[in-house]
């Protein structure tokens, strides 16, 4: 009874943070909708090329500390040692200031250097106004963690959400007020949307921590004399032991947007297109394929946030079978939450970047070719966080090389020889995500000797999704025929092909109690579904 209720934790947990990131990809969607369509393609490829660095040099300077810390602080709290605890938050706050600060600086005054470096010297302005944003970042990065470690997603979720409003408010109007001085300047207005947002986030979790910082005294006053007090030092090593290759892990997944922004924006170069027009090739690669598949990723990314916590904590208590139930319901989740996205994406690919950008709609193919890596790249952070958690950090570092290694020859082939342009990148990016998948599902079993039941796991949820594939197309089709209104069309077909997928997944026994349960009124809906023999117990 305890492995079915912790196992629930897990699943309740993630599914706080995977609501918090639908609800903040969709803000996304909301504002990046009306950006484009102000910036336009060559806008958002400044934008996303200043973001792409942005990315990785937060990554190199305190990603993997978020991820440190929820572990360390889940494994001291799982053995009441609650002093040492806190002590872990403390030292991380000291360690993201740092990091964060050299973060900062590396952007702000090597900014020029990379934008020339890239081809892109236009991008100099978002990178710039990107600077302030990673020492801030960094600082929320801390608080999270301890958050996280303490197995309550909440904080996390709801300063994403405030983070987000900040950011899509903010971005789009300094970017409109911006862009009469020219489309770089537009770019970069609308990334300093991305650093009031982080501050608005910032400032709720400090609220948060100083509003229960007394309960949190009151318990390691409790506790104080039953546990041996830490040294800065041996956390600050330990903090640094977990953290390093978690970044390094993570700086690899980065540098396969790294390599496609060297490689589109100096190979295109070198293939003689125009700046201008390597920029808006960009900016449809990250401006729409990126955002869009990115959606249901950022789905399972939540769950992998809430599984490392969990499954640190049934390690140190040494619960085998709660283990083994943990990993296969982070693993099911994320298929049937990414299987019928990545379809939906396929299928109507067109349809959606119509109804999205109507005078802008470049990338369907992208999208038909590319939306197949939504499976993979969710399976691979949801396996990688499992590895972590299980301690083995360096594993999902050596997976991502080698996919790192095929996607940078993949990449050279595609686009330097093929010239396949962002097509190119695209289908290197399937190729890596593969890869990387694989592995970590193959480390995953061979470190815990977990039976995966591949079926109910993987098998439902992709015929479901298929069924589900040629349900959306038809819907389309006839109701594409009977109003000629493109949105409408699109609209429609992806709400009865929601309807459809969750009927086929029925009809096949697909969906657990435990997971109906979860859902709001879930206890009511288990009931009346239970008595119909509609669902699995």
């Amino acid at each position: 009874m305890a492995i079915k209720k912790r196992g629930s934790t897990l699943a309740r947990q993630g599914a706080i943070l995977a609501i918090a990131a639908l609800v903040v990809r969709f803000i996304g969607f909301i504002y990046r909708v009306p950006l484009t369509r102000l910036i336009g393609d060559d806008g958002n490829g400044l934008y996303s090329t200043a973001y792409q660095i942005y990315t990785f040099v937060f990554i190199l300077s305190s990603a993997g500390i978020p991820i440190a810390v929820s572990k360390m602080v889940a494994e001291k709290i799982a053995l009441k040692e609650y002093g040492n605890a806190h002590k872990i938050f403390q030292v991380a706050m000291t360690l993201c200031i740092v990091t964060g600060g050299i973060g900062s600086l590396i952007l702000w005054f090597g900014g020029d250097w990379i934008a020339t470096w890239l081809q892109s010297p236009r991008s100099v302005y978002s990178l710039h106004m990107l600077a302030p944003t990673l020492f801030i970042v960094a600082i929320m990065g801390a608080l999270r963690g301890y958050f996280q470690g303490m197995s309550t997603m909440v904080p996390t979720a709801f300063s994403q959400i405030i983070e987000q409003i900040f950011n899509a408010f903010f971005s789009i109007w300094v970017a409109s007020w911006l862009m009469p001085k020219g489309v770089e300047y537009g770019a970069a207005g609308g990334t300093l949307g991305t650093g009031i947002g982080a501050l608005a986030g910032l400032g709720f979790l400090l609220f948060l921590y100083v509003l229960i910082r007394p309960k949190i005294i009151a318990r390691i006053t409790k506790y104080e004399n039953k546990e041996s007090s830490l040294s800065f030092r041996d956390i600050l090593y330990d903090m640094i032991h977990l953290a390093l290759p978690i970044i390094i892990g993570t700086a690899i997944l980065s540098v396969t947007n790294l390599i496609d922004l060297g490689m589109v924006h100096r190979g295109l170069h070198y293939l003689g297109y125009e700046e201008q027009k390597i920029t808006q090739l960009y900016g449809v690669l990250t401006g729409k394929y990126v955002v869009l598949t990115n959606l249901p990723i950022s789905l399972a990314t939540a769950l992998a946030t809430a599984a490392v916590p969990s499954i640190s904590a049934s390690v140190a208590r040494q619960e085998g079978l709660e283990l083994e139930n943990k990993i296969n319901l982070a693993l099911r989740f994320t298929t049937l939450l990414t299987a019928p996205a990545s379809i939906g994406l396929m299928v109507l690919a067109d349809p959606i970047l119509t109804m999205l950008f109507p005078h802008q709609a470049d990338g369907g193919l992208l999208l038909k070719l590319g939306s197949i890596a939504i499976i993979f790249f969710s399976l691979a952070q949801v396996a990688t966080a499992v590895l972590q958690g299980l301690g083995k950090v360096y594993l999902p570092v050596r997976n991502s090389l080698y996919g790192s290694i095929v996607k940078l020859v993949a990449n050279f082939i595609f686009i330097y020889i093929f010239d396949w342009n962002i097509v190119g990148a695209v289908l290197s990016t399937n190729l890596f995500s593969m890869i990387v998948c694989a592995l970590d599902l193959r480390d995953i079993i061979k470190e815990t000797d977990t039976g995966l039941n591949y079926g109910f796991v993987f098998g439902k949820p992709i015929i479901a999704s298929s069924v589900m594939g040629v349900f959306c197309f038809l819907f389309y089709r006839v109701i594409l025929w009977g109003t000629g209104l493109n949105s409408i069309a699109t609209m429609g077909a992806i709400l009865l092909g929601a309807l459809v997928y969750f009927t086929i997944l029925l009809s096949i026994q697909g969906v657990t109690m435990e997971e109906v349960e979860m859902l709001p009124m879930g206890k009511t809906i288990s009931t009346w579904m239970q008595k119909r023999k509609l669902l699995k117990v």
